[in-house]
């Protein structure tokens, strides 16, 4: 058993540690086990254990708790994954750009977002753009809101589509399209008969939310729906996708929140619920984000398109 107790990073972590070792971690905790990520990756699994425990040693923490069945990531490790995958994304994003660069392949359009593709607004969009201008490359990447900011800022995204503001310096903004906020409940679950449910409703239940979500947007909304704190429900965020907390929700261990975009890819056994305060159906505001300094080409047609499809009301109107 390693001991990494109040251990300091290594004066040698940054010459040590490559991205070899961070695509070995990040494996690892995807598929629970040194040899499954060997599996993934190709590689040998004393290979996977060697580059985790290099990891470990040089940052002076355990970034996995090991068992019979596996590996899990600690509490400790699971930040430090986070920021992992952060850097493979935004590495491969460069390694990406370069490529098209050398091919010549200036017409793409990178799209970050937070929201269900399945149906809505966004796949309409994205949709409407492909068919206009077949011959631009369209990268699209859901991430959670801080990644995608983060990669807006690097240049590794042309545009974000998110619900609410983002404080970025120098980007610019384009109100869009609104959706209606719901609850996803199990068939069985009593508020499933009805035919509307109340922000009220939801006390003492346990809701599940994705840190795919709309940032912490979902979370904020219940609170300030139900006020005093002792109405809040009891509220759970996951390390996983959307499709993931729905098989929770129908496993009957709590209920969740979505936007109504998200009816289009729903699970057997799951049902969708508006939720209501006093003065009726609850919605987030999406809108488009870019850099001021983008000149890209494939941008200028993204924007003009989305201001045809949704132009702002006129100034007193």
């Amino acid at each position: 058993m390693h001991n990494f107790r109040r251990r300091r990073p290594s004066l040698q972590a940054r010459k040590v540690l490559e991205l070899k070792h961070l695509r070995s971690a990040v494996a690892a905790a995807d598929c629970g086990s040194f040899r499954q990520a060997a599996e993934l990756l190709g590689s040998q699994q004393s290979g996977i254990s060697r580059r985790i425990d290099q990891i470990e040693h040089h940052l002076g923490i355990a970034i996995f708790e090991r068992h019979s069945g596996g590996v899990r990531p600690t509490s400790a490790g699971g930040c430090v994954l986070r920021l992992a995958r952060i850097i493979l994304e935004e590495f491969d994003a460069l390694i990406a750009t370069a490529s098209s660069i050398q091919n010549g392949e200036t017409g793409r359009l990178a799209v970050g977002f937070c929201t269900s593709l399945s149906a809505g607004d966004l796949q309409a969009s994205l949709l409407d753009f492909k068919q206009r201008f077949p011959q631009i490359e369209l990268a699209t990447v859901e991430r959670s809101r801080t990644r995608l900011a983060a990669a807006l800022r690097n240049g590794a995204l042309d545009i974000l589509i998110v619900t609410g503001g983002l404080p970025l310096l120098d980007n610019k903004a384009m109100p869009l399209w609104s959706e209606r906020v719901l609850v996803v409940l199990p068939e069985e679950h009593p508020l499933a008969a009805r035919q509307t449910v109340h922000w009220s409703d939801l006390r003492g239940e346990t809701v599940l939310l994705s840190h795919y979500d709309p940032g912490t947007e979902f979370e904020s909304l219940l609170v300030s729906k139900l006020v005093p704190s002792e109405d809040h429900p009891k509220i759970e965020r996951h390390d996983v996708s959307r499709g993931i907390i729905k098989s929770l929700i129908g496993m009957s261990t709590g209920i969740s929140l979505a936007l109504e975009s998200d009816m289009g890819a729903n699970l057997a056994g799951l049902v969708y619920r508006e939720l209501h305060d006093g003065t009726g159906p609850s919605r987030f505001e999406f809108s488009a984000y870019w850099r001021a300094d983008n000149e890209n080409p494939a941008l200028a047609a993204f924007l003009k398109m989305l201001s045809e499809r949704y132009p702002s009301p006129p100034l007193g109107g």
